[in-house]
């Protein structure tokens, strides 16, 4: 190794070493979570202050809010986020992926980190999920909820849901993720996204989301259709903002945050021109700088 080679590799070293302080550093490892059926979730903490609770979309992992949580986590925010059971590094249990049961792990984490006066953020299926802890567990320890391209209150179409879609829409899907997964992420990513967004950030999530289980993928799926939680917007007492793109394929903005923000009061719905589901990281500057001013 040449000389120059050398002193670069010490800089590097050095950088790694002494710039990891301008970032803010994890919360030390502390143990696994472990649920009242005996299924541990694996989570992480970024910073300190205020706590903020982020709930992961479907198929994906916590890994999703890694641009929210470094960013936020230098604005003075204690960041938790963990895997869904059945994801990325949780346990992997045959069955418990009813959303009763989800949002139950959702009062388990908090009650085992001491959570109170937490913020709840949830994208997606992540936001069912925080609507029916609030049904089964009130908003006691809640400060505030923010939601991300939300799929509540109800995605399944009934004779009082027109909005919704037909049961059949969601059979063809099941069908599709048990005969080749992998090809239904990459004929239906495009949507996902914006037209600038890099191919790496694409293959990201797409790698992501080929972690999945596929009886996880269908389970949580049924669960996520079969619960209407349109009784719960009522109930709601804590400020709401929901974020979502007026060109979200995934959850159409008429189908699911129009009508969410319409049945809670005082919910602040805004919506970004363009944005599709992926708002995270399509629009993540957008985003990170509407959460920090929600959660100040």
């Amino acid at each position: 190794m040449q000389r120059r080679d050398v002193l670069l590799t010490a800089a590097a070293a050095s950088f790694a070493a002494t710039g990891a302080g301008l970032a803010a550093a994890p919360t030390a490892a502390r143990p696994r979570i472990r649920c009242s059926d005996g299924v541990t979730l694996y989570h992480e903490e970024w910073g300190s202050g205020r706590p903020v609770l982020f709930v992961h979309a479907w198929a994906l992992t916590s890994a999703m809010w890694t641009y929210q949580i470094s960013d936020l986590s230098q604005r003075g925010l204690r960041c938790i986020a963990f895997d869904r059971r059945g994801h990325g590094r949780s346990d992997v249990p045959g069955c418990g992926y009813e959303l009763d049961r989800l949002a139950d792990d959702i009062a388990e984490v908090i009650a085992q980190l001491d959570l109170d006066d937490v913020a709840l953020v949830g994208m997606s299926m992540g936001c069912n999920e925080i609507l029916n802890y609030v049904a089964r567990h009130g908003t006691g320890r809640i400060s505030r909820i923010a939601m991300l391209g939300p799929t509540t209150p109800f995605p399944l179409q009934t004779a009082d849901n027109a909005l919704g879609a037909p049961h059949g829409y969601f059979k063809q899907c099941w069908a599709a993720w048990q005969s080749d997964f992998p090809k239904w992420i990459e004929d239906n990513k495009l949507p996902f996204f914006t037209k600038d967004a890099s191919p790496q950030m694409m293959e990201w999530v797409a790698a992501m989301m080929r972690q999945m289980p596929i009886p996880v993928a269908v389970a949580t799926n049924r669960a996520l259709i079969a619960t209407d939680l349109r009784p719960v917007l009522a109930k709601i007492d804590r400020p709401v903002l929901i974020l979502h793109g007026d060109k979200d394929v995934s959850a159409p903005l008429d189908m699911t945050a129009r009508p969410t923000a319409k049945g809670i009061k005082g919910a602040e719905l805004k919506v970004y021109p363009g944005g599709p589901h992926g708002l995270f990281v399509t629009h993540m500057k957008q985003v990170n700088a509407d959460l920090a001013a929600f959660l100040a």
